[in-house]
């Protein structure tokens, strides 16, 4: 019962965070009708987002992840109401970016914390595997019904409205997350009181990703994948709704579609007893294929079978790389190391987003997502194929 509550408030929270990351890169591009715009938004608020990991995964292995994760979903839901207010005041669609980049921050912080405390529950005798893919499947939840409530939302509201309701998400999450620690049983391991700079840990876990066996391997593979993750999300609302005509409800649609997916795929993998190798081997060939059907699609049938793969097999490489990790990070530094890996493992999102806002239009965004699955491609190509510290495969 105790795990079905915490995954409640992963799914509420998850929730409230693709509201805001739906709204984004869609509502810049209403107001400019540019994708160029929309690119650079999405890069302004992925950037921040990303940068923060390494302090972020610092502070949970000094702080208790329970607290930082409370204090995150609450600070998010203020950030959104403060953001409603200044645009009230003030107006302008910058606050939309802004109080998203914030509270992006905010999500990495709960991320991390999460990420720190699910090993431990499943050292009650789970495997980790499984407890990834369950919680990822709420996570998923969230991811479909996001975009599907923020475009309902939108047809009566104003995107200040919609924000609202994020808001108040945020601290449904937080609430769900008080009644977990209230009924489970679970014991948290309390962290070390540990002092000096914060660049110490980042110093630590640089030398864990440059020193131990596979991780600069996994690294690489996920630094490939978010090539194609970021371009998909920075784009996927000009190219539907500009370049292939659709609706913004189509456009939800799809993305709910590509959630789905996601789930049924994590469950699957919930109840299998699949090779965490071939896991991460059958999700990057599939985001691969997506991504070259995003590129050379001559109309939304295609592209929406390239985004379905995409956004379906991100979530099985995710528990690949998060699972193999796990078996290489000492315990005492999972939560510095992981934070420097994923900023390391993100940074080709934002990035690809600078690249989508170079674009002159979709027709040159299109040749952009070949050129980039092609190097995707290549990356893994020299991962999978290297035969110097092997991957974990159990």
């Amino acid at each position: 019962m105790g795990f079905r509550v915490f995954l409640a408030s992963l799914f509420v929270s998850k929730l409230a965070d693709q509201i805001l990351l739906f709204l984004v890169p869609l509502v810049v591009f209403q107001v400019t009708q540019s994708v160029a715009w929309s690119g650079f938004a999405f890069a302004v608020e992925a950037f921040p987002r990303y940068l923060s990991f390494p302090v972020c995964g610092a502070l949970c292995d000094r702080k208790s992840p329970l607290k930082l994760l409370q204090a995150s979903q609450v600070l998010r839901a203020t950030m959104c109401a403060v953001g409603v207010v200044g645009d009230l005041w003030l107006g302008g669609i910058g606050w939309l970016v802004a109080l998203s980049a914030v509270c992006g921050v905010l999500t990495t912080q709960g991320m991390i914390a999460r990420e720190v405390m699910l090993p431990q529950m499943a050292a009650q005798g789970e495997r980790f595997d499984r407890v990834l893919a369950w919680s990822q499947a709420a996570d998923q939840a969230g991811f479909m019904l996001g975009p599907m409530l923020a475009a309902a939302l939108l047809a009566w509201w104003p995107w200040q409205g919609v924000v609202g309701v994020a808001a108040v998400l945020f601290l449904l999450a937080d609430i769900a997350t008080v009644a977990w620690r209230r009924i489970s049983d679970l014991r948290l391991r309390e962290p070390e009181a540990v002092g000096g700079p914060l660049w110490q840990p980042v110093r630590i876990a640089l030398g864990h990703v440059w020193h131990l066996p596979g991780l600069k391997r996994l690294v690489v593979l996920a630094a490939g994948v978010n090539l194609i993750v970021g371009v998909t999300l920075a784009s996927s609302a000009a190219l539907v709704t500009g370049l292939h005509g659709r609706s913004t409800g189509y456009y939800a649609g799809l993305q709910t579609l590509g959630a789905l997916a996601t789930i049924v795929i994590l469950l699957g993998i919930a109840r299998a007893s699949l090779a965490v190798k071939t896991l991460g081997l059958m999700g990057f060939v599939a985001m691969g294929v997506g991504g070259l059907l995003t590129g050379v699609a001559p109309d939304h049938w295609g592209y929406a079978a390239g985004f379905l793969l995409i956004t379906g097999f991100d979530k099985m490489f995710n528990v690949f790389i998060r699972a193999s990790r796990q078996k290489i990070i000492p315990p005492a530094d999972y939560g510095k190391t992981t934070g420097v890996i994923v900023m390391l493992n993100n940074l080709t999102q934002p990035l690809a987003g600078l690249l989508v806002g170079a674009c002159a239009g979709p027709p040159e965004t299109a040749r952009l997502i070949v050129w980039l699955s092609v190097a995707m491609g290549v990356l893994g190509l020299v991962a999978f194929r290297s035969p110097a510290s092997p991957l974990p495969d159990r």
